[in-house]
């Protein structure tokens, strides 16, 4: 079957720094990544779309980001940025629309991770912002740790038109194996209807060397929640070089989704990413027991340093 990557970065440290990549354990990615460095993983993994999602807080990356898309036809949408609590949102998520590239244009994010306010995510300004994120049509995808996570869920609820992406299904703590209170979190938020969830970002959350037992538990919790129809892939290339290569993240999703139906592994790996993101042509995903490109399942034993973007 074909893939849709729900969930992968670029970036060029020529044209800006990417100031979260600090320290000699985030050596491997203290350089520039392109779509081209990612294109012979993906063609191995028969990945046939991918969604580029924002980095950093600044302006400019999301019309950038929108050129890049535009001109290769790996890239089937973008994630990009706006400031949420700008009184002009509107107006600005209109301007990037209708520049060069604008049609890619799939969702908006924020580092909500790195908002000090653990309610962020309830603050009136930004349920505004959020109205309007529905309003355009788009999405929004959902960078949190597990203590933001109740707040995300009140956004859901207050914004009902709009669909919020959980990423990284909200950094569950796998190196501790502590499943609670973040399971809880993750079961009230998939009850609202308008939520999906990314398997995606889980090997930088884990202790090095981790095994599929070790994830198991938080995939079910997931898989429980929201079910193949709202559970997207992504492979949060490159940030995670920091615990193992491309083949192996799409092993261990593989690995965990072993159980399920031909129809709902479908879903995982392409048809609910098409949907949710608007891809097209891309939601018809090829029938096939097997999703070909996928590695080992068990992690190297350097360490981890549990970040994802």
């Amino acid at each position: 079957m074909s893939i849709i990557d729900a969930h992968h970065h670029v970036w060029d440290l020529a044209v800006r720094d990417q100031d979260w990549i600090t320290g000699p354990e985030m050596a491997v990615l203290r350089r520039s990544f392109s779509v081209d460095d990612l294109r012979p993983s993906a063609r191995a993994a028969a990945v046939t779309g991918t969604v580029l999602v924002q980095t950093v807080t600044v302006a400019a990356e999301t019309p950038e980001m929108l050129a890049l898309a535009a001109s290769d036809p790996l890239v089937a949408a973008v994630v990009g940025w706006t400031d949420l609590t700008s009184p002009a949102v509107a107006d600005e998520i209109a301007r990037l629309r209708s520049g060069p590239g604008g049609a890619y244009l799939a969702g908006i994010r924020h580092q909500v991770q790195s908002e000090p306010d653990p309610d962020w995510l309830r603050r009136p300004e930004v349920i505004r912002g959020l109205r309007a994120v529905a309003a355009a049509g788009l999405c929004y995808d959902l960078v949190v740790l597990p203590h933001q996570i109740a707040a995300a869920t009140y956004a859901a609820a207050a914004v009902p038109g709009l669909t919020l992406v959980l990423d990284h299904a909200g950094k569950p703590p796998i190196a501790s194996g502590n499943v609670e209170p973040w399971a809880q979190a993750i079961r009230a938020f998939a009850a609202r209807p308008n939520t999906v969830c990314k398997l995606s970002g889980l090997v930088t959350e884990a202790a090095p060397g981790g095994q599929p037992l070790a994830f198991a538990p938080f995939a079910d919790v997931i898989l429980g929640a929201f079910g193949a129809e709202r559970l997207m892939f992504g492979s949060d290339w490159p940030v995670c070089l920091l615990a193992c290569g491309y083949a192996d993240v799409l092993g261990l999703a593989r690995t965990l989704l072993a159980g399920l139906s031909d129809a709902e592994r479908a879903a995982v790996f392409a048809s609910t990413a098409a949907r949710v993101y608007g891809l097209g042509t891309l939601a018809q995903v090829a029938d096939g027991h097997q999703v070909s490109g996928g590695g080992s399942w068990l992690l190297p034993t350097k360490p981890s340093t549990r970040s994802s973007r």
